[in-house]
């Protein structure tokens, strides 16, 4: 469903518009709408959060956009979804949201989110895909064109180097020209190319001391000219900085809406000569173009299968969970009695918190859907374990476990980590479950060695318990049929075909960011560059938890008859090797292609994924899998050419069930007729370190130390100098430390408290407070729908500086919103 815009029409159209009609379009309407003009023939349309559902707001909408939502399906979140590693699923579910949109009149779903998991510690990991850019970007590309199928936008987000929650709105990410390619932002480029998002929202935070919002080299250079994205950009909700600076370097769409407070600045900016008109007529150009193909798709009226969604969620929940241990004890066997303890069992942790959170249209809990299964064939007993607002360890709800898994053959304990853990706002601090969680689970195997845990959590936990139990099952947040498909998976009647899209570390003190996570109270130094994730784990050797792309099944696959060919004419390399099912089960096989440089001149991992598949194969049978890696699988960034280079030599194809399960080898010889910059060749002299992977040059953030060496630069300063000038940019927690501060975030908190109401929920509520206090003070303006001018949020900077008569002056003197 594809709707081809006349160009050359929308272009006689803004002839004729005003320069104010042009600035205007250049934001939103309100919260969730885009600008139209009628006499033009141009239609308001409407975005809404997601990814994994449709969060429209119902009648009752407000301008931050908190209030419910209208139901929707709650599908498995990305980190789940993530871990099937199946393009085609992901897609069946974009083409489901793209229904739901068309139903609810939603012209753009906001998502997916493609940043790349540095840490395990960001609190919105659950709604990223991987630590792997390569996963990253063909489960983004699948989503895109579900989506995009049913004639409905996307958001490609957020663009770019997001990595974190802890002061988001303002960090400036520190990144190294390789890092920045090879690994945050080539998951972009895959699904922008890949797919062609109708929109990419633009980061919060600076890179590179630069806002993303303004910053020329993501925008238009790299984005729009370098891979050809046709859409365009949005800010994500109130990242605007300077407005006609963003313009100029590529952001097209401010949202939300601003009171015409920007859309002033565009008009001033065009009329001193600062901005040239035709990079608005551009920009204007691009908007309305993305608002005629995708309001053509809600012309008509429009009814999704809800019945038919749910059991794609359940599918997908399926599919997505990862085995992580079994022990003989999975599938269990129907007859035998099972204790089911944790309180997730009948209130499930399926889904984030923060934007991205679905009103489910229904949910199955564990308890019903079993109960219904095993009645009259096995005795069950129920045991709550924990309360889930809190983390106190309550023996008498352990005393009731211990008491219901003696009295059963089989033990299955609900944890993980409930839903004030981890949120858009904030990010965790540890890597470790509750404590009443972990002492259920030690209590419980201590005298039922017949015990299976089910974890629901957004990201990796420690599971001090790991040797005490027979069986983990990895869930993920699982959506709304998250309860029935846990159901199928214990009991065999679905085969758990899930791989971990990350790694899972044995501590937080080995994951390769530790030392420069969350950063200072200005930037953050990705001091660790290329190694993220398995490419440090490996390159470093270090032992974790369960690596990347590891995950078990009920059968069993063994891998043979490997052979390598390079097919000169389509510049590509030719894999193909066998899988066959020695099990007793069907089921499916995630194999995965990894490349390693046996002799490079720069520093790279020991392995990259750059390849892999989903098959199911029948028991006892087997099939014959062949993949293609083109040019860029072999390819590394070379900053002084500013280009990517395969280097003339020898590499490994290595084939796996996982990046530490290489099960076939081949190596082959490349030719080449690229030629290295003077940068690389000299790249071993100039940071040694990086050859020889230690943790510890991570955190040597010295302007002569290695990674400063990499940089090329003098590393900005970490934290805000003390006694600096508050500005425009400072955080609502940074002038906290002053009166008219502390005044400012009560009053913000007040209005925030007022706006959700008394009874609000308190995950909403704790996200909140930590959005208020990590929002610059230009945020203001969004907040108050544009009534708070520039020249007052500028008034009160005065004031918090210590200017506070002048400060004053200057608020008595600017004309209220209106009024000349």
């Amino acid at each position: 469903m594809k709707t081809i815009v006349n160009s050359e029409k929308i272009r006689d159209i803004i002839k004729r518009m005003t320069l104010e009609e042009k600035a205007g379009l250049c934001s939103g309407k309100d919260f969730w709408n885009l600008k139209g003009l009628e006499k033009y023939g141009i239609p308001s349309i409407m975005v809404t959060d997601g990814p994994h559902g449709l969060r429209k707001q119902g009648s009752e909408s407000d301008h931050v956009g908190l209030n419910a939502s209208v139901p929707s399906t709650c599908f498995p979140t990305a980190s789940a979804i993530a871990s099937s590693w199946d393009i085609s699923l992901i897609k069946e579910v974009g083409i489901a949201l793209g229904e739901e949109c068309r139903q609810e009149k939603v012209a753009v779903l906001l998502g997916p989110g493609v940043n790349i998991k540095r840490s395990p510690l960001c609190g919105r990991n659950f709604e990223y895909f991987s630590e792997d850019p390569f996963l990253s970007g063909k489960m983004a590309a699948g989503f895109i064109d579900g989506v995009q199928s049913q004639g409905i936008g996307t958001s490609l987000k957020h663009f770019a180097a997001n990595n974190q929650e802890k002061r988001r709105m303002t960090i400036d990410a520190v990144i190294d020209d390789r890092a920045l390619r090879e690994i945050y932002l080539a998951g972009f480029e895959e699904a922008v190319k890949a797919a062609q998002p109708k929109t990419v929202m633009c980061a919060y935070n600076r890179l590179n001391g630069e806002y993303c919002s303004e910053n020329s080299l993501l925008l238009t250079k790299i984005l729009k000219e370098e891979w050809g994205h046709e859409g365009i950009v949005v800010t994500d909700w109130g990242a605007a900085n300077d407005r006609a600076k963003g313009l100029e370097a590529g952001l097209e769409l401010e949202m939300p809406g601003n009171g015409g407070m920007n859309d002033k600045k565009i008009v001033e900016a065009v009329k001193n000569g600062s901005l040239s008109e035709s990079v608005l007529d551009k920009s204007v150009e691009r908007i309305v173009k993305v608002i005629l193909e995708t309001s053509s798709a809600l012309d008509d009226e429009y009814k999704y299968d809800v019945e038919k969604h749910h059991k794609l969620a359940r599918r997908t929940a399926e599919s997505s969970a990862v085995l992580l241990k079994n022990e003989d004890i999975l599938p269990l066997e129907i007859g035998k009695s099972v204790a089911v303890i944790g309180k997730f069992a009948k209130e499930p942790r399926y889904q984030g918190s923060g934007s991205s959170l679905i009103n489910p249209i229904k949910l199955d809990n564990f308890m019903d859907p079993m109960q219904k299964m095993l009645a009259g064939s096995s005795h069950i007993m129920y045991a709550e374990g924990y309360d889930l607002n809190s983390e106190v360890v309550d023996s008498t709800l352990i005393t009731q476990a211990i008491e219901a898994a003696k009295s059963c053959d089989i033990a299955v304990v609900f944890a993980g980590l409930p839903e004030m853990a981890e949120s858009e706002g904030f990010d965790r601090l540890h890597l470790d479950m509750p404590k009443n969680h972990n002492a259920l689970i030690e209590a419980v195997s201590e005298v039922n060695p017949n015990t299976v845990v089910v974890l629901s959590n957004g990201a990796p936990v420690i599971m001090p318990w790991l040797g005490q139990v027979k069986g983990v099952l990895e869930s993920y947040l699982g959506g709304q049929a998250w309860g029935s498909a846990i159901v199928n998976l214990l009991y065999g009647k679905a085969v758990p075909s899930g791989k971990l899209a990350e790694t899972f570390p044995l501590s937080l003190s080995d994951d390769p960011a530790n030392s420069n996570f969350p950063g200072g109270s200005s930037a953050v130094a990705y001091a660790e560059s290329i190694y993220v994730g398995y490419r440090y784990y490996d390159s470093a050797k270090k032992q974790v938890l369960f690596p990347f792309g590891f995950g078990l099944s009920y059968t069993t696959f063994e891998y043979s008859g490997c052979s390598v060919e390079y097919m000169d004419a389509e510049d590509k390399v030719k894999v193909s090797f066998t899988i066959k099912n020695t099990g007793k089960m069907d089921g499916e096989e995630i194999s995965q292609v990894y490349v390693h440089d046996i002799v490079s001149t720069v520093f790279r991992p020991e392995k990259e994924l750059k390849g892999f598949t989903k098959t199911f194969i029948e028991a006892g049978k087997e099939k014959r899998i062949t993949l293609e890696l083109d040019r860029r699988a072999f390819a590394f960034r070379d900053t002084g050419k500013d280009s990517w280079i395969v280097e003339e030599g020898s590499f490994e194809i290595l084939i796996g069930s996982s990046s530490a399960d290489i099960r076939l080898n081949k190596e082959i010889s490349l030719s080449s007729k690229d030629t290295l910059s003077e940068w690389a060749l000299g790249l071993k002299e100039l940071v040694p370190e990086y050859y020889g992977i230690d943790q510890k040059i991570f955190s040597d953030l010295s302007q002569s130390g290695p990674f400063s060496r990499l940089m090329d630069r003098e590393l900005p300063l970490m934290d805000i100098p003390s006694g600096a000038a508050y500005t425009r940019t400072s955080s609502i927690d940074d002038v906290r430390k002053t009166l008219i501060g502390k005044l400012l975030y009560r009053v913000m908190l007040m209005g925030i408290k007022k706006m959700v109401g008394k009874d609000a929920d308190p995950r909403t509520m704790r996200m909140m407070e930590a959005i208020v206090k990590e929002m610059p003070l230009r945020s203001m303006g969004m907040m108050s729908e544009g009534k708070f001018s520039i020249e007052m949020i500028d008034a009160v900077v005065l004031m918090i500086n210590g200017h506070f008569f002048k400060g004053l002056g200057k608020i008595i003197k600017t004309p209220a919103k209106g009024k000349d």
